[in-house]
This record gives structure tokens, C-alpha cells and sequence, in this order.
């Protein structure tokens, strides 16, 4: 592995992975103390899914864009049916007007977030870019997880393990990113630990017994999450981040197309495997 493949870590960066850390401990204390047992597991499983797709980045300096098709592909089609499955049909339930108003409103403060967001790649900030994007949308992931599951207590696991399924794709993509900028990939863990804190915040909040209300922080949710979904789907063009892993610096159109049916695969399993996962726990509608 080359030098710059493996850079070292800065006090300072080690401070702000070393926070998130502690900040999903005391937030999962407080949250099994709260019998918030579910945001606080399902936090977990997103810190776990963000740190293996650093290890997994790291763990060769050979770019592996195949890994990323795959990784990426599976967790949009598993986010994508799960908001027709699970968010859609319940923010719809609450109010069908202001339910699709929400959904609406979300996709689009979700473009505008992340337009901004990149936005930040080009202005002076006290934390990389990358970590500070990836600190938002993993605020995001946990604020839906936590009024989802705060207000929804019945609902399984399976729903906030699909959200948070993108973690690993987006660890694996932020890591070599940073690699190859010669950064250091430990204030990643800052972001890995954000979902189960905001989560467990967030769960806290009582939504008032109005349909229109309830429609509209439902749908939001869902529109934010399929922003974020639909944003994970592999694209497998020039100047793409799957064209940027590369390893070929001649003509790349025969390797991204050959990656564009692993791309469709991967998203198609992704979904099915969500489809197979509810008809096990719950035997269908």
C-alpha cells in the first residue's frame, strides 16, 4: 500500500471520532434507560455498517469499484422498498393531502441539502467536507428513525436496519475518498456514531394527535429518505464516483457498462431481499 494511502490521524481528528464515540455511548445509555431500546440498537447496527465499509476500503489501496456498484446498489433498492413498504403507506394513513405534501416537501429539502452540501466541498470549514456531509445526512437517517420509532413502537427493526443500510456503502466510499486526499478516516466515526444519537433524541418527541401534523412529519420523513435512497443508486458514468474508482486510465465505457448491469443486479436484490425479510416476519398483508 502507498503512502498516501494510509495517512495519519491529527489530534484534532482523533478528538472528533473519539467524540462521536462517546456521544453514542452516553446516548445509548440514556436511551435503554428511556426504553428507547430500539433507536439505540438500531444506531448500532448503523455504526457497525459505516465502520466495516471503512475496513473494507482500507483494508487494500486497490480501488475496488465493483465493491462499491454492489455495496451502493443493494442498499438503494433495500431503501427504495422500504419507503413503499413501511413510510409511504403510513404517512399516506395519516393524512392523504398533507401526507403527500410531506413526501413532496422532503424530496425536495432533500435535494436542497445535499446541493448545498456539496456546496461546502468548496468553502473553509474547521472538518473535512466529506465528514461534514456524511455528519448531516446521518442526522437526518436518525431524526427519521427516532419520531418513527418514538411514535411508532410496534414497528420491527427491519425498518430502521433498512434505513440505516446505506451506512456501509457511504463509510466504504467516504474512506477511500479521504485516502486519496491523504486524510485520515477516523473523524468517520463522528457520522457512524450521529444516527443513534439524534435517534435517540429524537424518539423523545411526541407528535400531537392531528392527522394533518402527523401526515406531514410522516411524509416529510419519507421524502427525505427517498432523496437519500434514490441519491445511493449507482451511478455508472463519466465522472461518476464509481468512474473516479477506476483503476483503468484509458477508455472506461466497456468497464462501466459491464459495472452498469452489476448496478441494475444489485439494486433489483437489494429490494427483494426487503420484500422476502417482511413476508418472513409479518406473512404479507
Amino acid at each position: 500500500m502507498d503512502t498516501e494511502a494510509t495517512p495519519t490521524s491529527s489530534r484534532s481528528e482523533r478528538l472528533v471520532g473519539g467524540a462521536g464515540v462517546l456521544a453514542l455511548l452516553v446516548a445509548s445509555t440514556a436511551g435503554v434507560a428511556m426504553g428507547a431500546t430500539k433507536p439505540v440498537g438500531i444506531g448500532w447496527v448503523a455504526f457497525a455498517a459505516m465502520v466495516g465499509g471503512v475496513a473494507l476500503a482500507r483494508r487494500t489501496g486497490e480501488k475496488r469499484p465493483s465493491t462499491l456498484v454492489w455495496g451502493s446498489g443493494l442498499a438503494s433498492g433495500a431503501m427504495i422498498v422500504s419507503v413503499g413498504l413501511f413510510l409511504l403507506p403510513d404517512a399516506l394513513n395519516h393524512h392523504l393531502k398533507f401526507g403527500g405534501l410531506g413526501v413532496a416537501t422532503g424530496v425536495i429539502v432533500g435535494f436542497g441539502g445535499h446541493a448545498i452540501g456539496h456546496r461546502l466541498s468548496h468553502a473553509e470549514l474547521p472538518m473535512d467536507s466529506t465528514v461534514a456531509q456524511l455528519t448531516a445526512h446521518a442526522a437526518a437517517a436518525g431524526a427519521i428513525i427516532g419520531i418513527v420509532y418514538g411514535n411508532m413502537p410496534e414497528l420491527g427493526p427491519l425498518l430502521g436496519v433498512a434505513i440505516v443500510s446505506h451506512k456501509g456503502p457511504a463509510g466504504y466510499a467516504a474512506a477511500d475518498r479521504l485516502q486519496r486526499n491523504g486524510r485520515s478516516w477516523v473523524p468517520i466515526l463522528l457520522p457512524a456514531s450521529g444516527v443513534g444519537v439524534v435517534a435517540v433524541v429524537s424518539s423523545a418527541i411526541a407528535l400531537p394527535a392531528s392527522p394533518p401534523v402527523n401526515g406531514l412529519v410522516f411524509g416529510f420523513a419519507t421524502g427525505v429518505f427517498l432523496h437519500v435512497a434514490m441519491d445511493f443508486l449507482p451511478r455508472c458514468e463519466l465522472g461518476s464516483e464509481v468512474h473516479d474508482a477506476l483503476s483503468v486510465d484509458d477508455d472506461a465505457h466497456e468497464v462501466l457498462d459491464r459495472l452498469r448491469l452489476h448496478a441494475v443486479a444489485s439494486t433489483v436484490l437489494g429490494g427483494a431481499v426487503v420484500v422476502l425479510l417482511w413476508l418472513a416476519v409479518t406473512g404479507g398483508p
